[in-house]
Formats: C-alpha cells, sequence, structure tokens
C-alpha cells in the first residue's frame, strides 16, 4: 500500500484533524531516559538529536523549548512520492501568515503549526480542501 499521488485527490481527501495537546521541539545529545511511546518523532542531526514530544513531558524531563505547537494529521494515505501536497498547504497556510513544520510518516502528513494560529491553520486546510487546486 503505497498511498494516494494524485493531487487533486489529496487535496480534497486531506481530512486535516487536530491531535490533542501542546507539542514541543526539543533537542538533546542522547536519548533521556524516556518510553519511547511519548515521543511524537526523533530526527538525528548532526548537531543533536531533535525530539517532538508533549509540552508536559519536556517540562517534566526539564528540555528547554521555545516552539509550543499544535499537531494537525492529514488523515489522507498520501504516497511519500507525491508532488505537491506540500507545497499547496504551506502556500495555503503562509497565505495566513501561518508557519508549518511539516514531517511526513510513512501513512500520513503531519503539520505543526504555532499554538495560538491552530484554529486558523484548520479553517484554511479545510477551504484548500473544499476548493482544491
Amino acid at each position: 500500500m503505497t498511498g494516494e499521488k494524485d493531487l487533486k485527490i489529496l487535496l480534497q481527501s486531506m481530512k486535516p484533524e487536530m491531535n490533542e495537546g501542546e507539542y514541543v521541539f526539543c533537542t538533546a545529545e542522547k536519548l533521556p531516559e524516556i518510553d519511547l511511546k511519548e515521543i511524537v518523532c526523533f530526527f538525528k542531526e548532526k548537531e543533536g538529536i531533535t525530539l517532538i514530544i508533549r509540552k508536559e513531558l519536556a517540562d517534566q524531563l526539564n528540555l528547554s523549548y521555545g516552539f509550543i505547537a499544535s499537531w494537525i494529521t492529514l488523515k489522507i494515505h498520501s504516497s511519500l512520492e507525491a508532488v505537491g501536497l506540500t507545497a499547496a498547504f504551506s502556500k495555503a497556510l503562509t497565505s495566513k501568515n501561518i508557519s508549518c513544520n511539516v514531517v511526513a510518516g510513512y501513512f500520513h502528513d503531519h503539520i505543526f503549526v504555532a499554538a495560538k494560529d491552530a484554529e486558523a491553520a484548520m479553517k484554511e486546510l479545510h477551504r484548500l480542501s473544499e476548493e482544491g487546486i
């Protein structure tokens, strides 16, 4: 199962869904004592490990962060080879001055926006889905 590639179908069927809670991006030189089930995402970079975790967990672990985000999942199973989806939704969010940080999973695209912009981002993503390209 490789996912959808057609941009029109992707946009019409993306079904953005807000995940509960607040999320933060943190960095560490090594993984702290943390259950892997608690980590939304981690990515190894030369400078250290980037973690995306719930804000409450970062606070418990005394990890510093600056950006408090809401997490939106596009429910369509998009192909990792799909062309234009990220560009389309990032352009739409840019038009509303909303920053987005994107993580592509095997099944879905995940968008992290500033918590203060979450409602406006959802509204814009629904508008984009209804209008398509």
